[in-house]
């Protein structure tokens, strides 16, 4: 290989991110994914005797009972490299092999996962990831049983993602543009990219007279907000003297480097493409030259044409799509759920629904993992993404990409039961990963758990569980935060030392509220929530019998205290640094 394939030839795949339509294999109306993701835990260690103990301890603490089904293999499980071109199992960790391991999990009521990566190898190193072989690790997956497939982004050769060249970037941006010239049918006009060109969606820069960061932002990090346009575009106007054939030669110079890339995309405002390629090199990114004709088909009268580079989203589309399609031809009526780990980096809340079941939403939450004996090291806030705050700052603004219909924000597996969160910390980890409808992937080693302790208190919270588990499947949206200065619901709000207020529908018509306290400070100010302040942010989701209630009922779902209050408004009198107050609301 030595380019990405197009997913749909002629066509600009980025056009149809918004059309609701998902891939063929593609199931909908599964509700979030819960279960145990050995990384957290075990790191790269896990090993067959383990996960056959979690699968014990998931049962004898009665998580089965409560939703958690999933065990999932995450990576350091397969040998280094492919055996006769198919993965195979790590003999010393995993003797039985993934089979048998399967089978003993199936035999306990629970579900088999594991893990892959769609890049040439796994992030841990081994040369086994999915890319090009799709078709036969499809097979292999389904041979051995497997309900759930987690699928990461390392050493991906279409971009400069984890462990890849940093010169792939050449794929992912276009060239620096200074200018475009369009021809034929007796006309000829040089269009400037500074003074005759538009820009539409964001990222693009022009300066000293050209055009560059054409592409799409790179969202692995916590610096881009999920919620607006994540690429930009230069368009041009052309009022064509009659309809044709014409030509686009562009002024370009190219790089493979972020922001500067070799990779071109021509199209018209309909989504006809006609230049989807590499343009040659040129000496440096500082020396331009002209490109060749590209031939275009223009209608009598106003055209508009789009230069682009879409690529970023549209070749890990493909990618996962590629694995989608091999599990559907191999067998229509096998059941596997995708979990989507290109974390946030191709901003998948815009095409994760076409072909999975949740998508990550940005970098791991930690990345001082635990081992045998050792349950690894767990924060509250920090500057980068390996926090509970950091994933929950930028999933509690995504509910408009969730849905039984699309899929699941994927905020990361719980840290619940690692050091550096204390019991309230674990708590609101709890109920804000409930709330948000995100997975309820354990990830704790369950021989430190007993039942009835604090930690099993927490993850087997009937009420919040609930929650997640709703049949509506809406994720919660955020009606009030005190540091917002425009909408809640939308504004991306890194500042921590803040409360933020969550309403979640509910299929019984009643009402999930949740009172967040983010700062390490405890709060002593009366707060509130008015039923139709919450009716403004949620329109028709609003329960219908709360909206013209007068008197209702509030359940706090971590006490189980019921109380009635005649009135639309919810008070709570302060609320401890780090902590939560959730309410079930119901009307009388």
């Amino acid at each position: 290989m030595n380019k990405p394939f197009n997913m749909d030839d002629g066509k600009c795949a980025f056009d149809r991110f918004g059309d609701g339509q998902v891939f063929e294999g593609k199931r909908k109306g599964r509700l979030p994914a819960m279960g145990w993701n050995s990384w957290n835990a075990f790191g790269s260690g896990n090993t067959e005797e383990l996960t056959k103990i979690t699968a014990d301890r998931i049962t004898e603490l009665g998580l089965d009972i409560l939703g958690y089904s999933y065990v999932v293999l995450d990576d350091g499980c397969y040998k280094p490299e492919r055996e006769n071109g198919l993965l195979a199992n790590e003999e010393i960790k995993f003797p039985s092999g993934f089979r048998a391991l399967s089978d003993y999990i199936h035999s306990k009521g629970l579900k088999f996962g594991m893990y892959n990566d769609i890049g040439t190898n796994l992030c841990a190193g081994a040369a086994v990831g999915t890319c090009g072989h799709e078709k036969d690790d499809a097979r292999s997956y389904i041979e051995w049983g497997v309900d759930f497939i987690k699928v990461d982004n390392c050493y991906y050769p279409w971009d400069n993602a984890t462990f890849s060249n940093a010169e792939n970037a050449r794929f992912t941006y276009a060239p620096r543009i200074r200018s475009v010239i369009v021809a034929g049918e007796g006309f000829s006009k040089e269009y400037s990219a500074e003074k005759d060109c538009r820009i539409t969606g964001n990222g693009i820069v022009i300066r000293d007279g050209y055009a560059e960061n054409i592409g799409t932002f790179d969202g692995t990090g916590p610096d881009v907000s999920p919620v607006g346009p994540m690429s930009g575009e230069l368009a041009l106007d052309v009022n064509a003297p009659a309809e044709g054939e014409y030509t686009v030669k562009v002024l370009y110079a190219s790089s493979k480097e972020s922001g500067i890339g070799e990779w071109l995309q021509i199209a018209d405002d309909k989504g006809c493409m006609f230049y989807d390629d590499l343009l040659p090199e040129t000496t440096d990114k500082d020396t331009f030259r002209w490109s060749d004709e590209i031939k275009i088909n223009l209608k009598q009268g106003e055209n508009t044409l789009r230069l682009m580079n879409h690529r970023r989203q549209e070749n890990t589309l493909h990618s996962y799509a590629e694995l989608l399609k091999y599990f559907y031809e191999t067998d229509k009526d096998f059941d596997i759920l995708l979990s989507i780990c290109e974390w946030g980096k191709t901003q998948p809340q815009n095409w994760g629904y076409k072909v999975g079941d949740s998508w990550r939403i940005l970098n791991d939450i930690t990345f001082q993992v635990g081992s045998d004996g050792d349950p690894g090291q767990a924060a509250w806030t920090s500057d980068y993404t390996t926090s509970v705050t950091s994933q929950y700052n930028k999933a509690v603004i995504m509910d408009e990409f969730a849905g039984l219909d699309r899929g699941w924000n994927d905020p990361d597996m719980m840290m619940i039961g690692m050091n550096g969160l204390d019991l309230t910390m674990c708590r609101t980890h709890f109920a804000m990963w409930c709330m948000m409808n995100s997975p309820l992937m354990l990830g704790l080693d369950l021989r430190r758990v007993e039942k009835g302790d604090d930690i099993h208190t927490i993850i087997s919270n009937k009420d919040l569980i609930a929650l997640n588990q709703d049949a509506l499947g809406i994720q919660a949206k955020r009606v009030f935060s005190s540091k917002a200065s425009g909408a809640p619901d939308k504004e991306y709000i890194r500042d921590n030392d803040r409360i933020d207020i969550l309403a979640k529908p509910l299929s019984d018509g009643a009402l999930a509220v949740s009172f967040i306290n983010l700062s390490g400070s405890d709060m002593s100010d009366e707060i509130s929530a008015d039923l139709q302040n919450i009716a403004s942010f949620l329109g028709d989701r609003m329960p219908a019998g709360l909206k013209d209630a007068e008197t209702i009922v509030l359940k706090d779902l971590w006490t189980g205290e019921e109380k009635t209050i005649c009135g639309r408004t919810i008070c709570i009198k302060g609320i401890c640094a780090h902590d939560n107050i959730t309410f079930k609301v119901s009307a009388v």
